[in-house]
């Protein structure tokens, strides 16, 4: 499942599309595999045909609500980042989202623990002037090379001027008149 084209404004085009990083399903693969083994392993231990339907049937809950529910999940949270704005979008039945416009965003960080530096990925921390809470986008594939990318973004619509809309002092282009 990726980004719908349609959800774009006009003008508006994707710079990176993520999903998170692929360690979010690492523990359902090995649920399926421990699961697995133990169901074959009850299957030949009995021999009674409803000790194996329940043995069936055991597995396949375990392999909905352990396994494919969170690979689901999985593949339904990606994080876009555009030329004018940050969205994520979360959900299998129903879904939640947010979107920033780039311009309101003040404070771009990322945290890597020890586990994350070895796997490549991280939490990117994203501030924004208003009275939510910052966005935390949890295992983001290469945090450092995103947040680089969404700062070259950030800056590209930066016109150098304060949040009342003037240059500061000092600035050529804040002085208008010319000194002969």
């Amino acid at each position: 499942m990726s980004f719908s084209p349609k959800h774009l404004t006009q003008g508006e085009r994707v710079e990176l599309e993520l999903h998170t990083h692929i360690k979010a399903i690492v523990l359902p693969l090995i649920i399926l595999v421990v699961a697995t083994v133990a169901a074959l392993a009850g299957a030949v231990y009995w021999d009674n045909q409803w000790g194996r339907l329940a043995i069936g049937v055991l597995w396949l809950l375990i392999v909905i609500v352990f396994v494919l529910a969170p690979v689901w999940r999985w593949r339904a949270t990606f994080y876009v980042i555009t030329n004018r704005r940050l969205i994520t979008r979360t959900g299998i039945v129903s879904k939640s989202g947010r979107d920033i416009p780039l311009y309101r965003i003040s404070d771009v960080a990322y945290d890597k623990g020890p586990l994350d530096r070895i796997l490549g990925c991280g939490t990117l921390i994203v501030s924004d002037a208003s009275d939510q809470a910052g966005l935390q986008l949890h295992d983001v594939p290469h945090v450092e090379d995103v947040q680089v990318r969404l700062n070259e973004l950030l800056f590209q619509h930066d016109n150098g001027t304060d949040d009342e809309g003037t240059f500061p002092p000092g600035d050529p282009r804040g002085d208008r008149r010319r000194a002969y």
